[in-house]
């Protein structure tokens, strides 16, 4: 492994060092290894809960990048968008992405060998294909009775 990405207010290898309650707002942030797994819609089945992951992305999310086109004002155009904090992981746990680093290190499992803090490449993600970059649909392109043709396998990668 190589060192994680420079960034002068990170402490190297945070993560290992503090829980996920103890970190900066920018600490937080970095987290995010930016698949765009938790930006596509879900499925959940009424009877047994189970969710799973389609490639039918938020209006607002770019495929192109894997990141909100919006992300600062978002709640103004997607309300029910979650905002992920230590505080309400615990409640989300059950659709998060198996690879979301916020996920892993909750469970106290270490960050795979292709996150951007690992790998010092914020590409790497993609490189590894564990995004969704290039795969995705707009949300507004496909009706919701036929999302279920869109599911996909996860984890990715």
């Amino acid at each position: 492994m190589t060192d994680p990405i420079a960034k002068p207010d990170l402490a190297p290898r945070f993560w290992e060092t503090k829980r996920l309650t103890d970190l900066s707002k920018d600490e937080w942030e970095a987290l995010c290894d930016g698949c765009g797994k938790c930006c596509m819609n879900k499925l959940e089945d009424e009877e047994s809960g189970e969710v799973v992951l389609t490639r039918v992305a938020c209006r607002l999310f770019d495929d192109a990048t894997c990141r909100c086109a919006q992300y600062d004002i978002r709640h103004q155009f997607v309300p029910e968008c979650i905002v992920m904090s230590p505080a309400n992981i615990p409640a989300n746990l059950y659709w998060m992405p198996e690879t979301c680093a916020y996920k892993l290190l909750w469970n106290g499992n270490p960050l795979p060998a292709w996150h951007p803090l690992l790998t010092g490449d914020p590409d790497s993600v993609h490189a590894a294909g564990v995004s969704m970059q290039g795969v995705t649909l707009p949300e507004f392109e496909v009706d919701e009775d036929d999302w279920e043709d869109h599911i996909i396998e996860e984890p990715l990668g």
